[in-house]
């Protein structure tokens, strides 16, 4: 906008403050509303946001509090955890049950008092991903950790309430982009 454009269109706001009070100038101050598109647009980047936010790079043996009283922490050589009821369980990486060059996910479950622990190791070469995961209620992003480089793997976790109904429909490991790079699908608890 040109300097004389702004002093009219000042001068012409002035004026309308004037002749019309107070209720013009709020008026006339109201930002106008954004698109649809913009909206869209917006959200998108607040899901990215959300989805950045799910992962962490943790040191080997660093403890993660997962929710639902569940700790745990990687190493080199795969998953660890406790529950309040089973202490310190195990899921290797190195043992050659995970073919750690094809894009994978996997799933443990665990009832936790009044809560359903989902957790599992998902192998894949990107750094950045996140894990959606279906259920009755509807989707959930968990969160994902991961050792620091180029590991080729990490860990997912999250916990939903479990009640009679509950099932766990599809589990989807995605690129950053949205691009889904491995699923499965569990069956009901």
């Amino acid at each position: 906008m040109t300097r004389s454009r702004s002093r009219r269109y000042v001068g012409a706001l002035v004026c309308a403050i004037t002749l019309a009070g107070a209720p013009a100038a709020a008026q006339a101050a109201e930002p106008e509303r954004p698109s649809t598109t913009a909206r869209l647009q917006d959200r998108s980047v607040e899901k990215s946001r959300a989805a950045a936010a799910s992962e962490r790079v943790v040191t080997p043996g660093e403890r993660v509090r997962a929710g639902a009283g569940v700790e745990l922490w990687l190493t080199e050589e795969g998953k660890h955890w406790s529950t309040p009821e089973v202490e310190h369980q195990f899921r290797s990486v190195v043992d050659g049950n995970i073919d750690l060059h094809t894009p994978s996910i996997g799933m443990t479950a665990e009832t936790v008092g009044d809560r359903y622990f989902l957790s599992g190791i998902h192998v894949t070469g990107h750094p950045s991903v996140r894990v959606v995961v279906r259920t009755s209620d509807g989707e959930v992003t968990a969160s994902v950790v991961r050792l620091p480089g180029r590991p080729g793997w990490g860990v997912w976790y999250t916990d939903v309430a479990l009640h009679e109904n509950l099932t766990i429909d599809r589990v989807t490991l995605q690129h950053e982009s949205g691009r889904e790079i491995a699923s499965l699908t569990p069956s009901r608890p």
